[in-house]
């Protein structure tokens, strides 16, 4: 009977309908305990429906069998997984135990193979996490060498999408997108181990991301969703493959559905004992609600995937902009920047701490925000990350008074947002270019951006910037302004209090350049040619 079970179990596998194959499996072990190479594959159908902890005893004793059968470089094979996992678990110390017996049982052989490389990666990740990228890359180089060279392709696989990802760090991103791209064919082509195959999906796709490579993270994230359904039994990875799913349908404008790619992602993770990618689902859990208004979910949810070691920002941040706490929004941002050395995690945070700082009224800090973000964009091409420079750009221009120059940024980044399909990110800046073309006097191009701007929100449920943007539409009964706009007439009751430019440069926070051109554009439509006279038409007419 236990032979059935254990053909069954290997048939399972093969097919890799896990749930069946760690069933079966585990019942031939009850009846006869498993020899090494069918422990390894019980280990594996353990970790591939997320028990993880029955996972690592099962390898721990598919190591001791290689050993007691003299296959000690068998033996390093089940212990660099052990090892990995724990590390991934945060259990650093026995992670280290079983790398140093791995590396104890290489030199015992005193020869070169292909498990030399396999104890090279952890240094690699090593190197990586101290920030010390070249010394990674060098490191990863090695492995991936000696992969290539035993014709090892889950090695050199492994090594070289850890090369892709240190390159992208380094700023060297068409070289590091081609590593991930190689990696990636034999990922999708079947060609390497299950939990390896998960590892460079999860790894290639968490790179792509974070390089702000959007076209790439999109296709790959599909090809990975096709892998997890092609398993329906898999727990492990089908986590990481719901958050990333999530990630592109918000940026895609299907909230709904993002929010329960989240969720399914937050299940699946917690059942694969995967902690980053839970706090991560939680994390964009809180950014659709945020985005809809559903402020107390937002908060729930940012609180949520702290506790998980998510770092919740910059939405956390700009939840407190939105419950009109300003200051906290500020001191939030700032704490995550003064943190952050980075320049591309530094990227996703700049945008936030930009628009934080105009609402507290600290353009020339927001300015700098820009000027940052524009330097980082400059050494890591990318459309997406384009589009957010101009946006940025332009926001602040438009804060200072030049909305002329503003207009030009925010069309480019108006443009970019459409080419890369992210209708929400698009509506927000055609807000911004209709406020833009209103304080250029060219109201009819401003409805017709708001208008187009409020449809967008409308469908999406953005239900903050819907209000926000219906407010901007409304016809108020202002009183005449002799055709200033609200920059210039901010300027002109400065003038009436007697200011000097200097001083309204300073009290704005725009340059002196700024303020005088206002000033000359106060006198032209005013028709008058002096700041006396300008003040005096200003009492007169109920501007000042």
């Amino acid at each position: 009977m236990d032979d059935d079970h254990l053909e069954r179990g290997r048939a399972a596998y093969t097919a890799r309908a896990w749930a069946a194959a760690s069933d079966s499996l585990a019942r031939a072990d009850e009846a006869t305990p498993l020899g090494a190479d069918d422990l390894e594959l019980l280990a594996t159908s353990l970790y591939m429906v997320g028990r993880v902890d029955e996972f690592l005893r099962a390898l721990e004793r598919a190591h001791h069998a290689h050993l007691e059968a003299g296959n000690p470089l068998r033996a390093v094979r089940c212990a660099f997984p052990l090892g990995m996992n724990l590390a991934m678990q945060g259990e650093m110390g026995r992670a280290a135990g079983w790398f140093a017996r791995a590396q104890r049982l290489v030199e015992r052989e005193g020869r070169d193979c292909a498990e030399r490389g396999y104890l090279l990666l952890p240094l690699a990740l090593q190197h990586e996490a101290a920030g010390d990228y070249e010394a990674s890359y060098e490191v990863a180089s090695a492995a991936a060498e000696i992969g290539e060279r035993f014709h090892d392709q889950d090695l050199f696989c492994l090594a070289v999408h850890q090369q892709g990802g240190v390159l992208i760090r380094l700023g060297r991103v068409a070289e590091g997108l081609a590593l991930l791209d190689e990696a990636m064919l034999a990922a999708t082509g079947g060609e390497l181990a299950p939990m390896f195959t998960g590892v460079v999906y999860c790894g290639v796709i968490s790179f792509c991301e974070e390089a702000f490579e959007l076209r790439r993270a999109r296709e790959w994230t599909d090809a990975l969703s096709n892998w997890c359904e092609q398993q329906p039994e898999m727990v492990a990875f089908s986590g990481r493959c719901h958050a990333h799913r999530a990630g592109i349908m918000q940026l895609h404008g299907a909230w709904q559905e993002a929010l329960a790619e989240a969720h399914k992602a937050r299940e699946r993770s917690e059942r694969g004992m995967n902690r980053p990618a839970a706090g991560q689902a939680l994390y964009q859990a809180g950014e659709v609600h945020r985005l809809r208004g559903e402020l107390a979910a937002a908060e729930a949810a940012y609180r949520e995937a702290r506790e998980y070691g998510r770092e919740p920002q910059p939405g956390h941040a700009l939840l407190r902009l939105a419950q009109g706490d300003t200051e906290a929004a500020a001191a939030a941002v700032r704490r995550a920047l003064g943190e952050c050395a980075e320049p591309l995690p530094r990227a996703r945070l700049l945008p936030a701490h930009a628009e934080i700082m105009l609402a507290a009224g600290d353009a020339a800090e927001a300015r700098r925000a820009a000027e940052e973000l524009a330097e980082i964009a400059g050494r890591y091409e990318s459309a997406m990350l384009r589009a957010v420079v101009e946006r940025v750009r332009g926001m602040v221009e438009l804060a200072e008074g030049e909305a002329g120059t503003a207009l030009v940024s925010l069309r480019r980044a108006a443009h970019a947002w459409q080419e890369i399909d992210a209708p929400y990110e698009a509506a927000r800046t055609r807000v911004l270019v209709g406020l833009a073309c209103r304080a250029l006097d060219d109201e009819g191009t401003a409805e017709l951006e708001l208008e187009a701007a409020r449809a967008v929100f409308e469908r999406l449920g953005a239900a903050p910037d819907l209000a926000r943007t219906t407010t901007l539409l409304e016809p108020g009964e202002s009183p005449d302004r002799h055709g200033l706009t609200p920059r210039e007439l901010e300027v002109l009751r400065l003038v009436a209090a007697g200011k000097s430019n200097r001083e309204i440069a300073s009290q704005l926070v725009v340059s002196e350049h700024t303020v005088a051109r206002h000033v000359q554009n106060i006198f032209v439509k005013l028709r008058v040619s002096s700041r006396t006279a300008a003040a005096a038409f200003g009492f007169e007419h109920d501007l000042v």
